[in-house]
């Protein structure tokens, strides 16, 4: 009786636990989804143009990593000295290694199409396109974990996809950013769909990897697949960066940024933070629910990121915008209807499995 007790008191602390993480990892993925894009697009406004670097600087942050990582190694061992595994500060095996790898170039080469978009088109722009990867999390995670459509899901899918279409049938608009021709437009909106598209494949897929590993998922485990994730995504970029002489490049463009140098890289430092933020919240929320519900977070915020970007850089917003923002939203209030009534579902199965158990009894 007493060790029924003690289970129930630790599946209950484990339980706050996670809802504790998935509390401020959520709390970190809505500072990444708004910061991110108005950092970047501030250091393209100012003068800077090299893509490669913005596409660094989204996972360039992930020493960061290491700090709650050494924490979390520390409180495990302190308080379960005994636990299996525990002396060993990276408990990763080969093939969740592997694994991360490919993960991190797949992540590596959206950073890359994310930053050729935002250097074509207006934050406010890029952000209702971005939202468009809600849509495509939903279909990749039927495909790959088989998470199950609903009417209202498939309501969501369709009013995001037709938000998308309406931007893009405003590409002849004056929705450009200055001296921009309509070919430029074209392909920052392409780039922005298929960053939108790829990055809806890898969240299910990282899902996909939490329930294949053969190993225990912990969130301490949970950021040494986000460090070694970002290492490869950030290499990826590193090569592209010097293929494209980026770093010869850089001390010049530092000279020129309109805002000086010093803020230069004062602007680059918040990037790499924001989009950190941005990655751990992502990873995060992932093991404390689902990647529908990380795709469903980065997609309730983006209207919010249109909205500082409409405020802080002075962006048009035409009736296009407004009708897409509006296709948006209802999808998102589909969405998380939808939600609400699975998890009263889920609940009162919860709840009524005890009782016909009672009874039976």
């Amino acid at each position: 009786m007493v060790e029924r007790i003690n289970q129930e008191e630790e599946e209950n602390k484990r339980r706050s636990m996670k809802k504790l993480l998935l509390i401020l990892n959520s709390i970190l993925l809505a500072i990444g989804t708004c910061g991110g894009p108005l950092v970047m697009r501030l250091y393209f406004n100012h003068g800077g143009n090299r893509v490669w670097l913005s596409s660094f600087l989204e996972t360039s942050a992930f020493p960061i990593i290491l700090i709650p990582l050494t924490i979390s190694h520390f409180y495990n061992r302190y308080n379960s000295p005994n636990r299996i595994g525990n002396k060993n500060f990276i408990s990763m095996k080969p093939p969740l290694f592997f694994a991360s790898a490919v993960i991190g170039v797949l992540t590596g080469l959206d950073d890359y199409l994310y930053a050729c978009g935002i250097k074509r088109l207006p934050v406010s722009t890029s952000s209702l396109i971005q939202s468009s990867h809600l849509a495509f999390t939903a279909v990749f995670a039927f495909l790959i974990v088989k998470h199950k459509f609903t009417a209202y899901s498939v309501n969501s899918i369709v009013l995001l996809t037709l938000g998308s279409v309406v931007l893009a049938l405003n590409s002849k608009g004056g929705d450009r950013l200055v001296g921009e021709s309509t070919k430029e437009y074209v392909i920052g909106f392409v780039m922005i769909l298929a960053s939108a598209a790829l990055y809806g494949f890898v969240l299910p897929l990282m899902e996909l990897v939490y329930q294949k590993s053969k190993q225990v998922i912990t969130y301490s485990l949970v950021m040494e697949i986000q460090l070694v994730m970002c290492f490869f995504a950030t290499l990826f970029c590193v090569v592209g960066m010097f293929i494209d002489n980026d770093f010869k490049v850089i001390p010049r463009e530092a000279r020129e940024f309109a805002l000086g140098e010093t803020k230069y890289y004062i602007v680059l430092v918040w990037s790499a933070i924001m989009w950190q933020f941005f990655f751990l919240g992502v990873i995060g929320v992932i093991f404390c629910s689902s990647s529908l519900l990380s795709g469903v977070i980065i997609a309730a915020f983006l209207p919010i990121t249109e909205v500082l970007a409409v405020i802080v850089y002075k962006e048009s917003f035409q009736a296009e915008k407004g009708v897409a923002l509006a296709l948006s939203l209802w999808g998102f209030v589909s969405y998380f209807y939808d939600e609400i009534k699975e998890a009263r579902k889920m609940k009162s199965r919860e709840t009524e499995l005890p009782q016909s158990l009672h009874s039976n009894s």
